[in-house]
């Protein structure tokens, strides 16, 4: 029998025997039946939350929270109990739009404030001497130092590409032994920054704490910080003058 072959059941004593049929023969397609039966259920669950929230999330987003809390409640209902399944799924439903967006929140957080720290460095990295007053040799030179800065923080934004035994997370562009070594080298150049400049770079890189935790953390304002940032960068970048360390192999 195939999906469709199996249609939405006209009557109670049909959902019986599809719930018959999953439950006691492990149907797939019995089951896909019950979750075409009760997906508009789903559906309006997700919308009363969209409504709740006023719109802050995409209701597409909320509905694919539902259609896996509807899986999750197919799986677990046990029809010989009695009691009704829109009942026993109301709440799992719910809860499961409630826990994704909590986490959908979480992963917006957290990349508004990696994009705040990256704003911070590139501040921390830009020229103080104004754009106009710049020759177009200085433009260039102040444009390459400001980037092999940044391409230094990409280097350090992840711990997980020098820790030994830790696994690879990263895409085919940073498999390469050159590229790792050239991570484990920059490390090694980070400890043996001056205290405060190595502390700065690694609250900030391995920890990711902001300009202005750190500040706090250091009894020194967040433009002392920008200053110190700046300048730990530029000695690294100075100590390694191997173009080969910051190419990126593909």
């Amino acid at each position: 029998m195939t999906l469709s072959e199996v249609k939405p059941p006209t009557c109670a004593s049909e959902e019986d025997a599809l719930w018959r049929a999953f439950k006691q023969d492990g149907s797939r397609e019995a089951r896909e039946a019950l979750f075409s039966l009760h997906v508009a259920f789903a559906r309006r669950i997700a919308a009363r939350h969209h409504r709740d929230r006023g719109g802050d999330v995409e209701f597409q987003d909320l509905f694919q929270l539902a259609c896996a809390g509807l899986l999750e409640a197919l799986d677990r209902f046990q029809p010989d109990h009695g009691a009704p399944f829109t009942a026993f799924a109301r709440r799992r439903v719910s809860g499961a739009v409630l826990d994704g967006i909590g986490k959908l929140s979480e992963a917006r957080e957290q990349l508004s404030y990696r994009r705040r720290m990256r704003a911070e460095r590139a501040r921390s990295l830009a020229s103080s001497v104004p754009a106009d007053a710049l020759s177009a040799s200085d433009a260039l030179a102040a444009l390459i130092e400001m980037a092999v800065g940044l391409a230094v923080g990409i280097m350090l934004d992840d711990p997980a590409l020098y820790a030994s035994g830790e696994t690879d997370r990263r895409p085919d562009a940073y498999e390469s032994l050159a590229w790792k070594q050239a991570v484990a080298r920059l490390h090694a150049e980070v400890a043996g920054l001056p205290d405060r400049e190595g502390a700065v770079l690694r609250l900030h890189y391995l920890e990711g704490v902001g300009f202005d935790e750190i500040g706090a953390t250091l009894g020194v304002s967040k433009g002392r910080v920008s200053q110190i940032h700046k300048a730990a960068l530029g000695s690294i970048r100075k100590r390694l003058r191997n173009p080969a360390d910051f190419r990126l192999k593909r």
